[in-house]
């Protein structure tokens, strides 16, 4: 990679993580910039990973200190996960580069369609990732089994829970964008769970799905350490100073900014694939 192509990487990677503490799915937009940069697919992926799992243990600290995590509903979906989780980056393996770029586009529209149109539930008072106890803004799917904890349908929530996560898991595992989004969503909607534990409970799942995914990675060879370690830096740095600034930025202009680029590049890369 040229000078030029690591600064541009590393401007991307420190704005995006800053951003990132308010919009998450930051690989919707770090793992095509690496395409169009001219990084393998492959190792793109697998060294986009290896960097959000620095990040991932970041953010799951804060929530482990002030014990807002329910290790006993959570452990069974981190079991699936690591299964999942594994799979996917399986998979990574065996897709082809143009193969692995179309997963990529349609995860990017996918997700992006989801961001703008889940619906906006009420403000809740959560400890961030950061630790700072302030208001943030709770994004519920509401649900006819979700409305009802008590009812017969607990079971049933349950073993939809598992499955979406499972299913989400080897997705992240593939790909990541967009996977702690929909997953928190998820235990929102249908355990159901407070959001201010959803998402200690999915940081914490993530570390894992992350951990999984890079030990496979690295064991087929596919990080590069080298750009690896200095995009975990980066990512390491710019959530640090994200968690003091991005919380006092317009969180409607900032998802609006962040939905535009993946739309962006989705159509870039899909025109790179069948133009």
């Amino acid at each position: 990679m040229s000078p030029t192509s690591l600064i541009i990487l590393i401007i991307l990677f420190f704005a995006i993580s800053l951003v990132g503490v308010v919009t998450g799915s930051n690989s919707l937009i770090t793992v095509p910039v690496m395409f169009q940069l001219g990084v393998d697919e492959k190792v793109a992926v697998a060294t986009n990973m290896f960097g959000l799992t620095f990040m991932a243990i970041g953010g799951t600290i804060p929530f482990v200190r002030q014990s807002r995590i329910d290790y006993r509903k959570v452990s069974p979906l981190i079991v699936l996960t690591l299964i999942g989780s594994a799979l996917g980056a399986v998979l990574v393996g065996l897709i082809t580069n143009a193969g692995l770029k179309l997963v990529v586009s349609v995860a990017m529209i996918a997700v992006a369609v989801f961001t703008l149109f889940r619906r906006e539930g009420q403000k809740e008072t959560a400890p961030r990732a950061d630790g700072y106890d302030g208001t943030i803004e709770t994004h519920e799917l509401k649900s006819p089994a979700a409305a009802a904890p008590g009812s017969d349908g607990a079971a049933v929530r349950v073993v939809l829970v598992y499955s979406l996560t499972f299913i989400l898991a080897i997705y992240g595992g593939l790909y990541s964008g967009g996977y702690v989004t929909i997953l928190t969503a998820v235990l929102v909607a249908f355990f159901p769970m407070p959001f201010g534990e959803a998402v200690g409970s999915t940081k914490l799942i993530n570390v894992f799905s992350s951990l999984i995914a890079t030990v496979i990675f690295a064991w087929q060879g596919l990080i590069d350490y080298k750009l690896g370690i200095i995009l975990a830096v980066t990512m390491f740095v710019g959530a640090y100073i994200g968690a003091h600034f991005a919380s006092r930025m317009d969180e409607t202009w900032l998802r609006r900014i962040f939905l535009f680029t993946v739309v962006l590049l989705a159509a870039k890369m899909l025109f790179d694939l069948f133009g």
